[in-house]
């Protein structure tokens, strides 16, 4: 996809199952560290699955925000541009049911994949029932919002 697409960074995840509520909790450390410049739209995905195909397909910019399970020790932050996300379950990222990476899968067989295309994540420690975030995924906040907001500069969006 080329063009004038939106431009997004999309913060996934569940927020009533501790760590899984990453993505949301970063999106929101992010909109501080921006505090309002830059052409973005910083968007709660939430677990909506395959109901953002069409904000996806969309987008000609889009910046995930989410935990990411690379079997890494617990808050190992994670940065992937676009030809390093894999696009197929076989190597699941996303912990959602419907892992978002089916969604990507689907815009990009229809040829409306981003352009720029990155994620930016860490390695859940808790994944139980609960509000909140782990102490070691809280500790590690910062350094997301920093790493989104590099390739936001990268990609001349801030």
């Amino acid at each position: 996809m080329t063009g004038e697409g939106r431009k997004v960074v999309l913060g996934l995840g569940n927020t009533l199952n501790r760590d899984e509520g990453l993505g949301v909790c970063a999106l929101e450390t992010l909109r501080a560290r921006l505090g309002g410049r830059g052409e973005v739209e910083l968007l709660d995905g939430g677990v909506l699955g395959m109901s953002l195909l069409p904000l996806v397909e969309s987008c000609s910019h889009l910046l995930l925000l989410d935990a990411v399970d690379t079997g890494s020790p617990p808050a190992t932050v994670t940065e992937l541009r676009r030809e390093e996300i894999p696009l197929f379950a076989r190597l699941k990222l996303s912990l959602h049911q419907l892992g978002f990476q089916e969604v990507l899968q689907f815009a990009g067989v229809r040829g409306n994949l981003p352009e720029h295309l990155g994620l930016v994540g860490a390695q859940p420690a808790d994944l139980s029932v609960g509000i909140g975030l782990s102490p070691e995924i809280e500790a590690v906040l910062p350094q997301i919002a920093g790493r989104a907001l590099a390739i936001l500069e990268d990609w001349r969006l801030v």
